[in-house]
């Protein structure tokens, strides 16, 4: 990590030789806050409120954020056409950080979902201007009831959740219309980099049981349907993966 350090403080002296940012240098503290934010946050925009100049620094300094955060297991990932910076969590190896933490059945259930829409809406060319599908809360619970022929979570968690996954930029949660309960709903390109092509095996590692394989009480011991229900998920989504496959990996 020295040469991170040293590049650190050659970005808050002014001498870095790998770029500069518009306008006045970052401090050091906002050097700092912009790594915490993108641990915290994964997928940062050019318009996410409340995370400073990250956005801008990442995109100034980004083969020191590469190496950054590269030396902590994540690859960094820059998609101009989407105004987004994200870190993406490569498969396939031992890890020992938030990729274990587990996620409630209707949590997992919930991302499922809100990738599979995604996807249908890319493959339907039904993609708005940088990435993002716009539908509603209402659609969102359809395609949960059509996939897992079960009740999805009441209003006032699936709001929970949402908000959840919005802070690390799944999406974008908008008005809600008290009349007909329903809220306006934006899903950002950031959903391919949290539930990757590889999503059901990602999402299964995040909520495999606890050791000695005794039922989490947030899954009211009901792992197993998740399993097979994210399963069937992934199915009903395959068509829609295997025809738009290059289009998502060259969007993101």
């Amino acid at each position: 990590m020295q040469r991170e350090i040293d590049e650190f403080r050659d970005i808050v002296d002014g001498e870095w030789a790998g770029g500069h940012i518009a306008g006045r240098r970052p401090t050091g503290e906002e050097l700092t806050r912009a790594l915490q934010v993108m641990i915290t946050r994964q997928c940062v925009y050019s318009h996410t409120p409340g995370v400073g100049r990250t956005y801008d620094m990442v995109r100034a300094y980004p083969t020191f954020f590469e190496r950054y955060f590269g030396s902590l297991g994540y690859r960094l990932v820059i998609s101009p056409r989407d105004q987004m910076v994200a870190l993406s969590v490569p498969a396939d190896e031992a890890r020992y950080d938030g990729v274990f933490e587990r996620l409630r059945k209707d949590e997992t259930l919930t991302l499922l979902a809100l990738r599979l829409l995604w996807e249908e809406a890319l493959r339907a060319h039904e993609v708005g201007d940088g990435g993002v599908v716009d539908t509603t809360t209402d659609d969102l619970v359809d395609r949960l009831v059509a996939v897992t022929q079960t009740p999805p979570p009441e209003e006032t968690r699936l709001l929970d959740i949402l908000r959840m996954f919005a802070r690390h930029g799944a999406l974008r949660l908008g008005e809600r219309d008290r009349t007909r309960r329903v809220s306006t709903l934006s899903i950002l390109p950031g959903i391919a980099i949290l539930v990757p092509d590889s999503y059901v095996r990602d999402l299964l590692l995040w909520a495999v049981e606890p050791p000695g394989g005794a039922p989490d009480a947030a899954t009211d011991g009901e792992g197993e349907e998740t399993d097979e229900t994210a399963q069937a998920m992934a199915s009903e989504g395959d068509e829609a993966t295997d025809e738009s496959g290059k289009e998502s990996e060259d969007h993101v």
